[in-house]
């Protein structure tokens, strides 16, 4: 409509995202903003995109969600007044959003993007559009309601009301929203997921869970000093449910326990045995095989571990066994691009922008630098891959890492 508004779409964007995703950190939330918005400028150049913008914009990514590619798009338990109907549960929603500004003609084209988000509840759960408040007339709210599109107005002074809430739905999955989904869950690649290299440290949290004495006292004492980091990573294994009431095993960590327990008789003796293995740099699969063996099945069933293990398969079966690790971001580029950036290149501004151009384009050149990578999947995963069997290399520390040099491949390809 041609209503003039003072923001532009990356002001207007900014402040709905620090309304959706006040915490870019809290537990079940992960959002990014499309590349179009790492850019310096906007409007031809005219309008400079502040830093402290770009940095509420970030992480970006280019994520398609229906026929084309939202300006946001996350995953969060939206709060009733964003909804038109209260939720039964609190299950997380994949949002799409399309931010609309002042054009450089002064113009505010809020019914295009409500048309756009509509066209995103083919993949999405909602879809809002967000724009200046004096632009969005009462007859593109009529046309909200009608197409189930949210919108939201920003003020100037930054505040975001929602003034139509649109109903929940359950579209299905697709790989892309899922590279979202999975890095708002529990499970997902977050900075802090795997501070530790070795699966035995992660395993051996569930048995100090049962032990009768304090936590992390017995972990330290008889596996890693490190507790807090097993923790974490035992927690993104599925083997401890980390609760602000405190530590649950869940059914996986239960079966560790019993595993143990089978084998060694107490939590105690099992304990000792870990003790034993401190400091050894052997693969675990071959110092401890049934451990290794226990390691391996939990390992492979972190959502990540398949996506590797599935497609380092099908480079075997092209006649490339041994990619570097440059090849393999590369290959999962072509093939599942939302994932291949969210698993592999560090969330930073800086990183992303090295590694993709504006249109989403995967910058090759960037990636033999390892500062792009991100290291909880470079280094810790890939040495759990490694430690359990299903690797021929370990991971390395970043400074160390040559990605033209490092090989991702399977030890026993099919």
């Amino acid at each position: 409509m041609a209503s003039a508004a003072p923001m532009t779409e990356p002001h207007v964007l900014a402040r709905t995202k620090r309304r959706l995703f006040p915490e870019a950190d809290a537990e079940g939330t992960y959002a990014v903003v499309d590349t179009q918005f790492s850019t310096d400028t906007w409007l031809d150049g005219d309008d400079r995109i502040a830093p402290e913008i770009h940095e509420a914009l970030a992480p970006f990514n280019h994520v398609p969600i229906g026929s084309g590619y939202p300006d946001l798009v996350g995953v969060r338990s939206l709060d009733s007044d964003l909804l038109a109907v209260d939720r039964v549960g609190d299950d997380q929603a994949l949002i799409a959003v399309e931010a609309k500004g002042r054009k450089a003609d002064g113009t505010v084209d809020v019914e295009q993007g409500i048309v756009q988000a509509y066209d995103r509840l083919h993949e999405a759960n909602a879809a809002f559009v967000a724009a200046p408040t004096g632009a969005v007339s009462p007859s593109a709210r009529t046309l909200a309601r009608e197409l189930n599109v949210g919108v939201l107005g920003v003020a100037a002074d930054g505040d975001v009301e929602p003034l139509e809430a649109p109903r929940f739905v359950g579209p299905p999955p697709t790989p892309e929203s899922n590279a979202i989904a999975f890095q708002a869950s529990a499970q997902g690649v977050a900075e802090k997921s795997f501070g530790l290299n070795h699966p035995k440290n992660y395993l051996a949290y569930p048995l100090a869970v049962s032990h009768h004495d304090e936590t992390a006292g017995v972990l330290s004492r008889f596996v890693v000093g490190a507790t807090d980091s097993a923790r974490t990573g035992a927690a993104f294994l599925n083997l401890i449910d980390d609760r602000p009431d405190g530590v649950r095993l869940t059914p996986l960590g239960r079966e560790v326990v019993r595993f143990a327990l089978d084998r060694y008789g107490t939590v105690d003796a099992a304990l000792r045995q870990f003790e034993d293995w401190k400091g050894s740099r052997q693969r675990f699969y071959d110092l401890a095989p049934e451990w290794g063996l226990l390691a391996r099945r939990i390992v492979h069933a972190y959502p990540a571990t398949e996506l590797l293990v599935e497609e380092l398969q099908h480079l075997h079966e092209d006649g490339r066994s041994a990619p570097s690790l440059v090849d393999l971001v590369a290959y999962l580029h072509e093939l599942r691009p939302s994932f291949a950036v969210e698993l592999f290149v560090r969330g930073t501004d800086e990183a992303r922008r090295r590694v993709l151009t504006q249109e989403g384009e995967l910058r090759r050149e960037a990636l033999a630098d390892g500062n792009v990578y991100h290291a909880p999947t470079t280094f810790q995963l890939k040495a759990m891959l490694y430690h359990a069997g299903i690797l021929t290399e370990r991971g390395r520390e970043p400074h160390a890492l040559d990605p033209t040099e490092d090989v991702w491949a399977l030890r026993h390809p099919v």
